[in-house]
This record gives C-alpha cells, sequence and structure tokens, in this order.
C-alpha cells in the first residue's frame, strides 16, 4: 500500500515549523531546499505563529520522510490551519490529490478529453 498526506480542513495544505525541522533532520530534499525562516526567529516560531508554520508546502504528499513525520507528530505536524491525515491506497493506482467541499481526498486519475 501507498500512503498519502492529505489535508482535511479548508485552508491550504502546509507543515508546522517543528515537522518541516524533523524533516530536514531525515534529509528530506524540499525541506533542506527551503529556507527555515524560524532559523532567524527562534523564540517565535511556536505552534501559534502563523507566518512560521506555513512550511513544506512543495514535499511531494507521497514522500515516504513527509509520512514518517505526520505518524511520528500526529497534530503537532499540522501547519497554520491545517489538518493533516495519512491515507493508504494500493500501490498500482495512478492517484491525484483532488479538493471537495474545501476539503482534500485521493482519487484515482481518469483519462479525459476535451
Amino acid at each position: 500500500m501507498r500512503k498519502i498526506v492529505i489535508n482535511k480542513s479548508y485552508d491550504q495544505f502546509c507543515l508546522s515549523h517543528k515537522a518541516f525541522l524533523r524533516l530536514r533532520e531525515l534529509g528530506q530534499p524540499d525541506a533542506l531546499k527551503e529556507t527555515d525562516l524560524g532559523a532567524y526567529w527562534p523564540s517565535a516560531a511556536g505552534p501559534q505563529e502563523p507566518s512560521l508554520n506555513q512550511c513544506g508546502m512543495l514535499i511531494p504528499r507521497d514522500d515516504k520522510r513527509l509520512v514518517q513525520v505526520v505518524e511520528e507528530l500526529q497534530g503537532e505536524a499540522n501547519g497554520h490551519c491545517a489538518q493533516l491525515k495519512v491515507v493508504s491506497i494500493p500501490d498500482d493506482v495512478s492517484w491525484v490529490i483532488a479538493k471537495a467541499n474545501g476539503s482534500e481526498h485521493v482519487s484515482e486519475q481518469h483519462r479525459t478529453w476535451s
């Protein structure tokens, strides 16, 4: 089974600063490339600071390290106004993340023509 991280909140997908730092510890390439804004204001990088808890938006949602961090930290991985959840799908499914009524879900990718 493949695991994918989705956002069940009505806002955008993002990680907390704590989750972002954990991803950097694990060597996740996209997290290492992203600027750590919390490094400049470490005392302000708490969970209540929205501007410093909107990290990791470009990390692939099926990244094994991302899944690991969300499972490890659970609610503490949630970025500003995010509610992250790990879902499992069969390995052979071609998938996309879709949003309905503000909440994300994983759908099987289908062909479309126009």
